[in-house]
């Protein structure tokens, strides 16, 4: 069952300057989540600072009994995903591969703006390891059981896995991730929340492990399409506005026929045929159009493209020194990049260049593409500890993201299932540069399409 009644920041922000909560409250309640042992808090954190998050949320409750909160949701406990720095911490990534680096001087930018703005950090969240795959295992902390059908354990989604878990279960109230092939949105979609991957300018990535330079991007995983929004914000050190929701009446929007559409697991194509009806009905243009553009990056990534090549550069001496403790199905797709020529980096990325610019030209007449966010529901657990199983999971949860990614865009990731029913994400992307229209977008069809 997808957890649904924990609250909104903006909802947060009314009870702390209410009065009716207070920083210390909310920091005690994801703390009692966390260590419920009956709960993921095990599995979902790599490591807890609880003294850290008391101690920032009785300083935000003191700041703002003196008027003088940073912001109204200072006080607002959030989770970080294991590959930002956090001063004084280590950063593993997921991995024991880097257990023995030194302790980060300073927390990185991203989360230096959400301390900035009050959000209490309440911990580490576990992850894919150096955020390689789109499902969310992880052979040395554990996997999180994703939120639907629990008791049978399902993916949560990677490789921002377990941010997603902890806002589902009311461990964090937001989760900091990235975003190389859809690891935002596909943990989102995966557990009924909203994931937002950003044009990747406008957030820094520095002070993160990388998984690919060229295509990774720092987004928020939380409980609305506002909340995330928010966040954005936040993250891109922009003044933090209240979303004005588009019209559905009129909205243009492209469901590409090209790749987006192949092999859905039939929940996912009932969900996401669902919602476009709703949206229709309710006066929005849906063209179900040809990009022929998507035809190109599967060939772009025939040799491991962007992120085989850029995490070989970064990996390759300690790949050397600690491979040996390297999570093997994600060191076997690091070494891919080993074999690949600086021609062959070069092409690659002369072809991205082309594919941007021609697939900017073909999505100018509409306000956003809409697709499903993943091919295929969350599998179980169990099922993929075959690596055949496996592979194909992984490659039809990253296929719908990655095309996003593989064209600089930004996108949001909406829960578009009925309650009950397995999750599923509706994703409406554009072009870099088109953030704030797509949160608009997204905010006026966020309830219409669950009904």
């Amino acid at each position: 069952m997808i957890m649904t009644q924990h609250p909104t920041l903006a909802t947060l922000a009314a009870d702390l300057e209410a009065g009716r909560t207070s920083a210390r409250k909310l920091v005690d309640q994801c703390l009692a989540r966390i260590n419920d042992a009956s709960g993921e808090g095990a599995r979902a954190f790599i490591q807890v600072d609880a003294e850290g998050a008391i101690a920032a949320a009785e300083a935000m409750d003191a700041l703002r009994k003196a008027n003088a909160a940073p912001s109204p949701f200072a006080g607002i406990p959030v989770s970080i995903k294991d590959l930002f720095d956090i001063k004084g911490q280590i950063t593993r990534a997921g991995s024991r591969a880097l257990d023995d680096n030194p302790r980060a001087e300073a927390d990185a930018p991203a989360v230096a703006r959400l301390r900035r703005a009050g959000f209490v950090v309440i911990g580490r969240t576990n992850m894919t390891e150096f955020a390689y795959s789109g499902i969310g295992l992880n052979p040395h902390y554990g996997t999180p059981k994703g939120a639907w059908r629990r008791e049978i354990g399902h993916v949560p989604g990677g490789s921002s896995a377990s941010a997603a878990v902890s806002v589902v279960d009311g461990m964090a109230h937001a989760g900091l991730g990235t975003d190389t092939g859809g690891s935002c949105r596909i943990p989102a979609a995966f557990n009924g929340i909203v994931g937002f991957k950003p044009s990747q300018y406008r957030v820094p990535r520095d002070g993160a492990v990388p998984l690919s330079f060229s295509l990774d991007s720092v987004g928020p995983l939380a409980r609305s399409v506002q909340c995330c929004a928010t966040l954005d914000s936040v993250l891109a050190d922009e003044p933090v506005t209240e979303l004005t929701a588009r019209s559905v009446q009129g909205m243009r929007l492209a469901v590409p026929t090209t790749v987006a559409l192949d092999d859905l697991d039939d929940a996912v194509a009932e969900a996401f045929e669902r919602a476009l009806e709703h949206l229709a009905r309710a006066g929005a243009v849906v063209e179900r159009v040809a990009i022929p553009e998507f035809l190109d990056v599967a060939p772009m990534s025939a040799k491991g493209g962007f992120a085989a090549a850029e995490s070989y550069a970064w990996h390759r001496y300690l790949i050397v020194a600690h491979g040996e403790v390297y999570d093997p199905r994600v060191r076997e797709r690091i070494m891919r990049g080993e074999s690949q020529s600086a021609a062959d980096y070069v092409d690659l990325v002369s072809a991205r260049k082309s594919l941007i610019a021609r697939a900017a030209v073909r999505l100018a007449p509409y306000d956003a593409l809409v697709m499903p966010t993943a091919a295929i529901t969350p599998p179980t657990i169990a099922s993929l500890a075959d690596d055949k199983a496996f592979t194909k999971a992984n490659l039809l949860s990253l296929r719908n993201c990655t095309l996003i990614n593989m064209i600089d865009g930004c996108a949001i990731s909406l829960p578009c299932h009925r309650e009950g029913e397995v999750p599923v994400g509706l994703m409406l992307a554009a072009v870099s540069g088109a953030d704030r229209r797509i949160f608009e977008l997204a905010a006026g069809m966020e309830a219409l399409i669950r009904g």
